[in-house]
């Protein structure tokens, strides 16, 4: 974590006090300049705003631990889809790195905003040491303070897993096509793609009809020409929608590898809510499809 994202940190911990609704409003201005309408949301910005602080569902802590994700996966009947885990500890002291294989990926369970992973590519190279003290150092931090990212908060007692290392030989950087599909109450809407993250990275998206939506693009460029989708995508689209059921919204992401599908991860406030969109209609177009819970507040 680098000394601009600690001090984030500190601040964010020290104002925990605050109440979620003050807090989140607070950022949303400070982030996208707008003020924040928690009793009619229309903005997908906005509604994610709203689904920290309202709907909270228990399942949605399972979902957003690394580990016991697999558990949920396995019972909705999509367990084949898992990477294969190496090992879980409740520490990094604990990882047995002589049994791994030379390539490896370590993460902790309990997020991070996607900072807290290591990928070993050589074995051989990698510092133990300093491995075992890096990892530890993610543990228990709390991320949700700064995000006030409810489903987050059952994150106590943060764990280490180790996977199976995942490359696609196709690749022209290294990087794995990942691909994220959107779905409100069990049902696909919208799909991104992230290509080339380490060069030239790319992100598209598409409609439920899976027609490329040219000049709709986020923090990062589109693609010129957008790239085939997997001749497996129907099957894709299938693992998502079975993953995201009872759920008001979920991101369900996953890799295909040559037609191999592989479950990512289930999240539920992409980007925490704060993306910019071009055209800003599309902030609109997004937010359509959410369809509030009848639930007092």
């Amino acid at each position: 974590m680098n000394f601009t994202k600690r001090l984030k940190y500190f601040i964010f911990n020290v104002l925990s006090f605050v109440p979620d609704t003050l807090m989140l409003k607070f950022q949303y201005w400070v982030k996208l300049h707008r003020k924040l309408d928690f009793n009619n949301p229309k903005r997908f910005s906005e509604i994610m705003q709203w689904y920290k602080v309202y709907w909270h569902d228990p399942i949605m802590m399972q979902c957003t631990d690394k580990y016991r994700v697999r558990a949920f996966v396995k019972n909705r009947g999509c367990g084949n889809y898992l990477n294969t885990l190496y090992q879980v500890c409740d520490k990094a002291d604990d990882i047995d790195f002589n049994v791994l294989p030379n390539r490896f990926v370590i993460k902790t369970t309990d997020g991070g905003n996607g900072d807290n992973i290591i990928i070993c590519h050589d074995k051989s190279t990698l510092d133990i040491k300093k491995t075992i003290n890096l990892v530890n150092s993610w543990r228990h931090k709390h991320y949700e303070r700064l995000s006030r990212e409810w489903a987050y908060v059952g994150a106590k007692q943060a764990k280490v897993i180790i996977e199976e290392y995942i490359e696609d030989p196709t690749s022209n950087d290294g990087s794995i096509d990942d691909y994220k599909f959107l779905c409100y109450d069990g049902k696909f809407r919208y799909l991104w793609v992230d290509k080339d993250r380490f060069s030239n990275h790319r992100r598209g998206f598409w409609d439920e009809k899976l027609e490329f939506l040219t000049g709709v693009y986020s923090d990062h460029p589109t693609f010129k020409v957008p790239p085939a989708l997997p001749e497996n995508i129907h099957k894709m689209i299938e693992l998502a929608e079975k993953l995201s059921t009872g759920f008001p919204f979920a991101r369900v992401d996953l890799y295909n590898i040559q037609g191999e599908i592989i479950f990512g991860e289930i999240t539920f406030y992409p980007w925490s809510g704060y993306a910019r969109y071009t055209p800003d209609s599309f902030d609109y177009e997004l937010g359509k499809y959410f369809k509030f819970p009848n639930i007092k507040h």
